[in-house]
């Protein structure tokens, strides 16, 4: 009846945990298998055999039938296992060995050896879940709410945490709310998965286009970028690979319908759609937009971008706690440096390239732009060694280009 019990609970438990029949077989077997040999000797041959399902378990210890015994652990007298039954020399005869055989300590071995494999399965299972679920939606019930984090529970049961820093500003949660989230990383803590839940990462908002944009989850249309104050502003670069479709206006869909529900699910997160360009310049306006750019120019060596604009555009520009300048600088990959067009370089001093046409080359002037310059100061604020390398020019046309457009200048 011990015996009974013990593999019953482990039984009933296989079932509570969701491990496969074949696992908790084999783990049934290696724990007593373990304790047996301890018990007994590492030469020992055991049969162990285990009905999980009716609770069953039978353990047979088999030594061979010899006329002398030179090793008790591995062989029985023949005189000895003729008391059992009847048996020839070099037979196996096999015992059965009963629970009680191991007596109390050694059940509780067995059943702390039990659950430790079990909890160890346990842990490793929801591990290789979510590890290779790392960016996916992930939508659960609000089951705690601490000061430093919320405890999502998954329909088997298992822990996630949402920390407060994962959270956008603005959410408030309460037991039993139905929450989306991004699983954003999986990790050990003292030997137990931790899986780590956000609201505030860019995968999240990624994820989130992807469910209310159908183009988007055909591949029809492709995010290059995004970025993100949580809760306050982003900006979602797309791109369409089909010209008859509107990246920008797919993803906000009629009358704000798509681009509505994901602003809700954000807290009012105020989200800008910019169509992508490899041309900088141009990518610069449209992130800067609804602010009107009057030039540009470019410093490669230090990443930076002087933006110059009337000061009625200014604040257009900046946004909200510069929340507009430093998104667009973080799209574009350039730190954006807000100039009035009063501060010193007026705009009206700068020439567009394309009025150098008579005395430059169209296609030097295509590769100039290319590279994001589209005025004569920009190019003049390059190296000649920036220009060859990234516009892919000669070194005396590049010293060419540059005394044309000085001279334009000096006049």
């Amino acid at each position: 009846m011990e015996g009974l019990n013990l593999v019953s609970t482990f039984a009933e438990f296989k079932d509570q945990k969701n491990i496969d029949r074949a696992t908790m077989m084999g783990v049934l077997e290696e724990v007593f298998l373990s304790q047996l040999k301890k018990m007994y000797s590492e030469n020992s041959d055991f049969d162990i055999i285990i009905n999980i399902d009716k609770g069953d378990l039978q353990i047979f210890w088999n030594r061979e039938v010899v006329e002398e015994v030179s090793d008790p652990m591995t062989e029985i007298s023949f005189e000895e296992a003729n008391k059992i039954d009847e048996y020839d020399l070099g037979e196996e005869c096999s015992v059965e060995i009963k629970l009680s055989d191991f007596g109390r300590r050694g059940i509780l071995n067995l059943r702390q050896s039990l659950s430790g494999r079990i909890m160890d399965i346990e842990k490793a299972n929801l591990y290789n879940k979510y590890s290779t679920k790392v960016g996916d939606l992930f939508v659960g019930e609000v089951y705690q709410v601490w000061k430093r984090e919320v405890v999502l529970r998954d329909d088997e049961g298992n822990d996630l945490i949402l920390p407060k820093e994962e959270q956008i500003p603005g959410d408030f949660f309460r037991k039993g709310d139905t929450v989306r989230t991004i699983i954003k990383e999986v990790k050990f803590n003292n030997n137990t998965p931790v899986i780590i839940l956000s609201r505030t990462s860019t995968d999240f908002l990624a994820r989130l286009f992807e469910q209310e944009v159908a183009e988007i989850f055909e591949g029809l249309i492709t995010i290059k970028k995004i970025v993100r104050i949580p809760g306050e502003r982003a900006k979602v670069a797309v791109e369409s690979y089909d010209e008859r479709i509107d990246p920008v206006g797919a993803c906000v869909g009629v009358r704000g319908s798509r681009i509505h529900s994901i602003v809700r699910e954000l807290r009012n997160e105020n989200i800008d759609v910019i169509p992508w360009t490899n041309n900088k310049s141009l990518l610069i306006t449209r992130a800067l937009s609804p602010a009107k750019i009057s030039s540009m120019t470019f410093n490669e060596e230090a990443k930076q971008v002087n933006v110059y604009l009337k000061p009625s555009e200014v604040s257009l520009a900046v946004g909200k706690g510069g929340s507009n300048i430093n998104l667009a600088g973080e799209l574009v990959g350039y730190k954006l440096e807000i100039y009035r067009d009063d501060d010193g370089l007026e705009p009206e001093e700068d020439v567009l390239l394309t009025e150098f046409s008579d005395e430059i080359d169209t296609w030097i002037i295509e590769q100039l732009q290319k590279i994001g310059c589209d005025t004569a100061k920009s190019v003049l604020a390059l190296s000649v060694e920036d220009i060859v390398k990234r516009a892919d020019l000669e070194e005396e046309t590049a010293i060419e280009v540059q005394r044309i457009l000085r001279a334009e200048f000096e006049e």
